[in-house]
């Protein structure tokens, strides 16, 4: 097996469950890090083996949060990532973190295990906003945390939410001017959506939880997108901002339709053509990989349809679109016998869609990529379309 491939670790484990989150994550009392440790190695082992002669650019530690993960472990998983795969240069080693003070402290005890890309979890800069959301720092903990990450780590990302219950155009104007004059060179920005299983899905249910209005929303991703561009920070992704080569390579290994393996609870990973995916529950996670070496829950053949719309649904949220001969090559089937031509041309005619042979969305278009995708790939199933 030849070709890229990049590393995502999942840490399943967080201090609270915010209300709005989806993601496999889990409240515990305590984590045998000695346990964990030997078996996210094992899994780690298991991919290698499947993926013999492959190149490694990345590894991602995502959760959860991970960084209530012991330096000492994610020095063993980075060590033991370099020993089993080949790797040009200095690879990118990113970090997901609560700005916390405790978990700040041992942001050098992390920088010296190997890590070089912290993705910070700010979320909002008002204490009533982090409050509502759930998150369990304040802003002043989040400012010190983000003082502390930029002095250990050479690249610094944070995320925030915005279209939150309550929030105006002004209010998120205001916030994000404030988040600009940091000087990171990457910044995630979000939309707050409402997902089943949540405790802000109840609420809304219940009609207890409001959001801003749909004009309001559009014309916060507008505004983000001309504020981060004018400070330096380009969009390059629907809800991602870089400075010109900070862009998160592991990311783009996802969006690109390239090889990842995934490791942890819950992981998924897309390798070999097949699609893998780990046991969600932790301890069952656990109990699996010492009993057999791995926790692979289920793992697929891709079909070429099922291939190509990933590809679709990941490549047209990128700001330069999708090159057909790289789609080709991905994933077995040409772009146009995936994105209607009629369609293309309906859309370009409506200046959604730039002319040319990459697929690309405009200005105009970016922020109904859903409906484009809808309109282009008419003939494919449409269940997993991502939101915007």
């Amino acid at each position: 097996m030849s070709g890229d491939i990049a590393l995502y670790v999942h840490w399943p484990f967080c201090v609270t469950k915010c209300p709005y989150c989806d993601f496999n994550s889990h409240v515990r009392e305590g984590v045998d890090q000695a346990a964990w440790r030997e078996a996210l190695l094992a899994d780690l082992r298991h991919e290698a083996r499947l993926t013999e002669g492959q190149r490694l650019v990345s590894i991602f530690f995502g959760g959860g949060t991970p960084s209530l993960m012991e330096p000492a472990t994610t020095a063993a998983v980075i060590a033991e990532a370099h020993r089993l795969w080949p790797h040009a240069g200095e690879i990118e080693i990113t970090l997901e973190a609560n700005p916390s003070s405790v978990e700040a402290a041992r942001f050098a005890d992390f920088a010296a295990a190997g890590v070089n890309r912290v993705s910070l979890g700010l979320q909002a800069l008002d204490d009533a906003a982090l409050k509502l959301l759930g998150r369990p720092h304040d802003l002043a903990q989040g400012l010190a945390a983000l003082d502390v990450a930029q002095a250990n780590f050479s690249r610094v990302s944070f995320d925030l939410i915005h279209t939150r219950p309550g929030q105006t155009v002004a209010a998120w104007e205001a916030e994000l001017a404030r988040a600009l004059s940091f000087g990171t060179t990457h910044l995630s920005a979000y939309q707050l959506t409402i997902e089943p299983g949540t405790r802000f899905h109840t609420l809304a249910a219940k009609g207890l939880l409001e959001l801003p209005h749909e004009e309001d929303a559009a014309t916060m991703f507008e505004l983000t997108g001309e504020l981060c561009a004018a400070a330096g920070l380009p969009l390059y992704e629907i809800s991602n901002h870089a400075r010109p080569g900070h862009e998160s390579r592991h990311n783009l290994q996802y969006w690109t339709y390239g090889d990842y393996a995934g490791v942890g609870p819950g992981a998924h990973g897309r390798r070999g053509g097949l699609a893998t995916t780990r046991i969600r529950r932790p301890e069952s996670w656990l109990e699996a990989v010492r009993s057999r070496g791995d926790g692979i829950e289920a793992e697929e053949p891709i079909e070429p349809a099922d291939a190509a719309e990933e590809g679709l649904l990941m490549g047209l949220r990128l700001a330069r679109g999708i090159d057909p001969d790289a789609f080709a090559a991905r994933t077995g089937i040409a772009l146009d016998d995936v994105a209607s031509p009629e369609a293309r041309m309906r859309l370009e005619a409506l200046g959604l869609l730039t002319p040319g042979p990459v697929l690309r969305a405009t200005d105009a278009g970016r922020p109904v990529t859903n409906q484009l995708i809808l309109e282009l790939a008419s003939g494919l199933k449409q269940s997993a379309v991502m939101p915007s």
